[in-house]
């Protein structure tokens, strides 16, 4: 079962365009992580997903709904914890989540859910009293609320000390093993590449990439490096790795041999310096991070493009 599904789905605020024809599909079950700069669109798809806001052109659906005509049915199985949260400073953090349990018609104790996330001891205490850390964890109990069949979530890690990030981490693993589909946007890029299944690329309006982080890898080329420790390195070593096609440099320090290749080259390296009559004591690899691939699809942004926080200062539409 597809979870999400935009066709088409394009936004004008007036003479500026947030989103541009974004195809996308999130299956049942991922873990799929929404990656862009400021200003590239995410909030506005969140958004539109939500029914917050209605799209220009293209349709939505979540969770087999029409985003837009029934949203009411969308909300009642998602879970949601959004960027711009705002909790009730005079309610404590118990009074919180039993009202998300009661809108989602559940039966849980709010104290369980406040465990879940680590800030049981202060269930009884007003939010208003929360440090930013607690109030995120806060706002995720309650959209742990009644097991929601997916889970939105921006920057979810916002506020969240390492020890936080990584709780935060094993509870999205532990939907996702419910059955759950996890769809979560985040700047933090080692925290998406830790997790998803897939992720997808948003880029001044546009979907630029959607794949697996290997799957990414494989279709942009992007560098990898492998360093090469040699008995017996010399400026002929480095001569014999750039040889190889894929490699896009080597650079040798003292002993060690630095060279940046596509990963399917990597053997050939290996291969072409024992050929030479190297002896090589020991190598290791390292993959692109996604914040490399990140990079290479994105660029530089251009001049010309409007950002979202431009599109924030256009003349508010009415909603229907």
């Amino acid at each position: 079962m597809v979870a999400i599904q935009l066709d088409g789905v394009s936004k004008q605020y007036g003479s500026i365009t947030a989103l541009r024809n974004v195809d996308l599909t999130v299956e049942s079950g991922e873990i799929f992580g929404f990656l862009g700069p400021n200003g590239a669109g995410k909030s506005t798809t969140i958004d539109i997903l939500l029914d917050f806001v209605r799209p220009t052109n293209g349709s939505a659906t979540v969770l087999g709904h029409d985003a837009q005509t029934e949203s009411v049915a969308v909300r009642s199985k998602t879970g949601v914890l959004p960027d711009g949260y705002h909790v009730y400073d005079r309610l404590s953090g118990r009074e919180h989540v039993q009202f998300a349990i009661d809108s989602k018609e559940s039966t849980e104790d709010p104290l369980d859910l406040l465990d879940r996330v680590g800030i049981a001891d202060a269930a009884d205490r007003n939010a208003g009293g929360y440090s930013k850390g607690m109030t995120q964890r806060l706002v995720l109990a309650m959209a742990l609320a009644g097991e929601p069949e997916l889970l939105i979530l921006d920057e979810p890690s916002t506020g969240l000390d390492p020890n936080g990030a990584r709780e935060m981490r094993k509870i999205i693993r532990e939907e996702a093993d419910r059955g759950a589909t996890v769809f979560f946007s985040s700047h933090i890029l080692e925290q998406v590449e830790a997790i998803c299944d897939r992720v997808g690329i948003l880029n001044n309006g546009e979907l630029v990439a959607e794949d697996t982080i290997s799957g990414l890898r494989a279709s942009l080329e992007t560098d990898s490096r492998l360093d090469v420790t040699l008995e017996n390195a010399d400026n002929g070593a480095v001569s014999a790795a750039e040889d190889v096609a894929g490699v896009t440099s080597a650079i040798q320090d003292g002993s060690m041999l630095s060279i940046a290749l596509t990963r399917e080259s990597k053997y050939e390296v290996l291969a072409a310096l024992d050929r030479e009559g190297y002896s090589i004591v020991d190598f290791t690899t390292d993959e692109s991070s996604l914040d490399d691939l990140f990079a290479a699809v994105t660029g530089e942004p251009r001049s010309e493009d409007h950002t979202e926080e431009d599109a924030a200062a256009a003349p508010t539409e009415v909603e229907q």
